[in-house]
């Protein structure tokens, strides 16, 4: 619960497909509630329920203030088991497992189970860091949390408009590994996005990238990898104009892209 007038956030997951969806609290009352809006790509959903009373809601943190080793702690109803706590440390920031485009995920070695999907992982400050989202079957000590900061930003458009929209740029592309950066002749200090195609028609292609050229920072942001590229396109309103920082045959050129 992170709000007290109802609001819910939950794994796409776990109401995907529902007809109806209640909450039971703590104390046993059950809640109707509502699915105000889902993002499959990142496996969160928003729902709602009315309750007479405010409810009880929880803080949401910084996760990109956590640092590798930090303590957390998982809260859920793993195979069942109600209000079921496990504890552990953070062991890994930005993982990529395969999910979706957007993978981004803390990893814990706290226990997390079937049954642990939607609920919160907090910090020892009593905040929501993540959400827990993921485990790697037969693994153990290996579970996924959506980092909180991401879980912000897709929350506030599922309660404004109930859907995720992104910004699109136009272009595909690819990691740069060292075997690239050496038959495109590319200096091995310069990191970024390879641009491997283009829709010609499309933003960046208007705006002038072409194909081989590396996207080394969004509005000033420095670009590291494909990954860092699509996250931080996504981010920016439909309609507003980016500016793209390009690496093309040895010198660095500046574009203006209207997303």
């Amino acid at each position: 619960i992170i709000s007290d007038d109802g609001y819910i956030v939950t794994n796409n997951h776990v109401v995907e497909g529902v007809q109806n969806v209640r909450v039971t609290l703590s104390d046993g009352s059950e809640l109707q509630a509502k699915v105000v809006g889902t993002d499959p790509k990142t496996d969160l959903a928003l729902i709602k329920v009315q309750s007479s009373k405010p409810l009880p809601a929880a803080r949401m943190g910084n996760s990109d203030q956590l640092q590798v080793g930090d303590w957390v702690m998982a809260i859920g109803n793993p195979f069942g088991l109600e209000a079921t706590v496990t504890v552990g440390v953070l062991s890994g920031k930005g993982r990529v497992i395969g999910a979706g485009p957007y993978d981004d995920f803390l990893q814990t070695d706290a226990s997390i189970n079937p049954g642990n999907s939607g609920g919160p992982l907090f910090n020892t400050q009593g905040e929501i860091v993540g959400i827990n989202t993921a485990i790697i079957p037969n693994g153990q000590g290996i579970g996924f949390s959506i980092p909180v900061n991401l879980t912000k930003e897709i929350v506030e458009q599922l309660k404004s408009q109930g859907k995720v929209v992104r910004g699109f740029l136009g272009v595909g592309i690819q990691p740069l590994s060292p075997k690239l950066k050496s038959a495109l002749k590319v200096p091995q200090e310069v990191r970024g996005a390879l641009v491997s195609s283009l829709v010609e028609t499309g933003p960046a292609g208007k705006a002038g990238v072409k194909v081989q050229d590396i996207i080394t920072s969004v509005n000033g942001k420095a670009i590291r990898s494909d990954r860092e590229l699509l996250a931080e396109v996504a981010r920016i309103p439909v309609g507003q104009t980016a500016n793209l920082s390009v690496w093309r045959q040895g010198t660095e050129k500046n574009l203006k892209v209207q997303v």
